[in-house]
């Protein structure tokens, strides 16, 4: 069983800044590609940024110079910092993460957390 954990969100004003994290607990081999997407209300779910597990990272036009994503592979964490942050970034921000569940078995499986909410107030 794979568990996505994620925590960080909240309410801040425009420009501040807010630090997720997304923890992948439980028993497989590797977590390999994460993401952060988020979903404003009325809206389709996006991609805000990804990181490999050699760490290349790409990123959605509107957060790029504004948004970190990093991760620790010894901790199977992703954190995506945020910066400058604008009203337009309220959405409930989830975390995917492709996970090999065994050594001898390659390919993976894609896993959703439960969403955080971040609200940013103008």
């Amino acid at each position: 069983q794979v568990q996505l954990v994620e925590s960080g969100g909240g309410l801040v004003q425009a420009g501040g800044s807010l630090r997720l994290s997304c923890a992948a607990s439980g028993s497989f081999f590797s977590a390999n590609a994460m993401a952060w997407y988020r979903q404003a209300p009325g809206k389709q779910r996006e991609l805000v940024a990804a990181i490999t597990s050699r760490g290349n990272t790409n990123y959605a036009d509107s957060v790029k110079g504004r948004f970190t994503i990093s991760r620790d592979n010894a901790k199977n964490t992703a954190y995506l910092e945020m910066n400058s942050l604008k009203p337009e970034d309220t959405a409930v921000y989830y975390c995917n993460t492709k996970i090999q569940m065994l050594a001898t078995v390659p390919g993976t499986r894609g896993y959703w957390g439960q969403g955080t909410q971040v609200t940013v107030s103008s």
